[in-house]
């Protein structure tokens, strides 16, 4: 009997670790696949560098903007759609219906900047790319940007002008508006004026006032940043610090809080993120977060773009992007007379 009784628990015990092995084994592949899910391959440099060539000659507090904005989407999709649909605001009564929208601190900025908003939406596969990138490998973003300077430099594209001052500060190049109160933004075809020829960002489209077709920059209008100056999110609290890689706002670290990107850097597998110090943004986006944004925009645009699926949303953007195509220029308040063309020699080869 006693034998009877040995052999009949150890029977049980082998059926109840087989009972429960499929799910122990379930659960590591869960566990597997989920780390594997949150680690893609990282943008080449060359990638990179094709990736920011459309905005590495702008001033650098504009380059600050667009980038954080780039993190925010579905924000710079509904900015857009606001500008268009209010016109008849202009200076400092625009400047005071933006600062009561519930838009992180560089797309409202960017409202200043109307041309560059909307080629962000029209562009909006490569926005959500730059956005990616830059949560995720922002030092390489901002290496890449400083080799297409140099390249741009090196071609005979990039000098001071009476629009902005390019200085060098060690190996870096420096951009900065001449006029402290008036910013330019050049005009330039991203795949010439590098000198040696750069593959086209797939589905890249110009936009009017910020694409020129030849080798060389060229300046129009500039945009008078004086509107905006007493609201807190304006031109003059934004920077970079380029010894660090670090975005400027307020004069300090800005980091982008935004739902839309998982910053793989940061990713705490047990489920959450690891949290960072520094300026999160606007609070408003985080607790809204892309759901109810996605739900509001998706099914009211066709199309699509090509491309890579760099960014996390890219194919979700990409359909709305596509109505901001031949929808026309509309300019932003306050414009300060300007233009001239440089450069010259950089070419395709």
């Amino acid at each position: 009997m006693k034998f009877i009784r040995q052999s009949l628990s150890l029977f049980l015990s082998c059926c109840l670790v087989l009972a429960s092995a499929p799910g122990g084994f379930a659960a590591q592949a869960d566990q597997s696949a989920t780390q594997s899910a949150v680690q893609p391959a990282q943008q080449t440099p060359e990638q990179l560098q094709e990736l920011v060539a459309p905005i590495a000659l702008y001033p650098d507090a504009l380059v600050a903007q667009i980038l954080a904005a780039a993190t925010y989407p579905d924000q710079v999709v509904e900015a857009d759609r606001w500008l268009q649909q209010h016109t008849d605001f202009k200076g400092e009564q625009l400047g005071k219906e933006v600062d009561e929208q519930p838009w992180d601190p560089s797309v409202k900025a960017l409202t200043e900047f109307s041309s560059v908003l909307a080629n962000m939406d029209k562009n909006l596969s490569w926005t959500s790319s730059l956005g990616d990138a830059y949560v995720n490998q922002q030092q390489d973003v901002m290496n890449a940007v400083q080799v297409m300077r140099d390249r741009a430099e090196k071609a005979g594209n990039l000098e001071s002008t009476s629009q902005e001052k390019v200085s060098n500060k060690g190996k870096t190049i420096v951009i900065e508006p001449s006029d402290p109160e008036v910013v330019y933004v050049p005009e330039y075809d991203p795949w010439l004026v590098y000198g040696d020829p750069i593959g086209i960002w797939p589905g890249w489209y110009s936009y009017p006032g910020l694409y020129l077709g030849v080798p060389g920059i060229a300046f129009g209008f500039g945009f008078g940043v004086g509107f905006f100056g007493g609201f807190g999110w304006g031109w003059h609290h934004w920077g970079y610090d380029w010894h660090h890689h670090d975005i400027r706002f307020d004069h300090h670290h800005y980091e982008s809080h935004s739902r839309i990107f998982v910053n793989r850097n940061n990713f705490n597998r047990a489920g959450g993120f690891h949290g960072a110090s520094g300026f999160h943004g606007s609070s408003s986006s985080g607790a809204r977060g892309f759901g109810e944004s996605q739900h509001r925009f998706a099914g009211t645009h066709s199309g699509a773009f090509s491309g890579f699926n760099h960014g996390g949303v890219s194919r979700e953007f990409s359909a709305r992007g596509q109505s901001s195509f031949g929808g026309g220029f509309h300019g932003g308040g306050g414009f300060h007379g300007g233009g001239g063309f440089h450069g010259g020699g950089g070419g395709r080869r």
